[in-house]
């Protein structure tokens, strides 16, 4: 867990709000906060915490190391089909987000995957 947070600097968040009342913007400012670059996908916006909002993974014009994805579990393999296609290093599904297809299909792609935990909660108890 610690080589991926150590590995990773660009990070693609799937479902990124512009609510900060929303856990997928609290995770988000605190990941930019610790020195990473924050890549939102939303469609329904066009900037969330001073960052351009791509409305899909394809849009993104620069490489991505993570997708962090904060969506309905059953909406997850289409957003693991696209972490494939653009090339990213490893895809986090946040806590209670479960979807063993779409972790099997990265998983065969080559992508280190991560599982119903909390990127936030990972990165604090990993950075001590």
């Amino acid at each position: 867990m610690k080589s991926l947070l150590q590995e990773t600097k660009v990070i693609a968040v799937v479902g990124l709000s512009d609510k900060p009342s929303r856990p997928s913007y609290d995770v988000s400012r605190y990941m930019q906060a610790h020195g990473y670059k924050i890549i939102p996908v939303n469609p329904s916006c066009t900037e969330i915490l001073g960052e351009k909002c791509y409305p899909d993974l394809k849009s993104i014009p620069v490489p991505v190391d993570m997708v962090n994805v904060f969506r309905k579990s059953e909406d997850c393999l289409p957003v693991a089909k696209d972490a494939v296609a653009i090339g990213a290093k490893s895809l986090w599904l946040q806590l209670g987000v479960i979807n063993d297809e779409a972790h099997d299909y990265a998983q065969a792609h080559g992508l280190e995957v991560v599982m119903d935990k909390c990127l936030k909660i990972e990165h604090m108890i990993n950075s001590r």
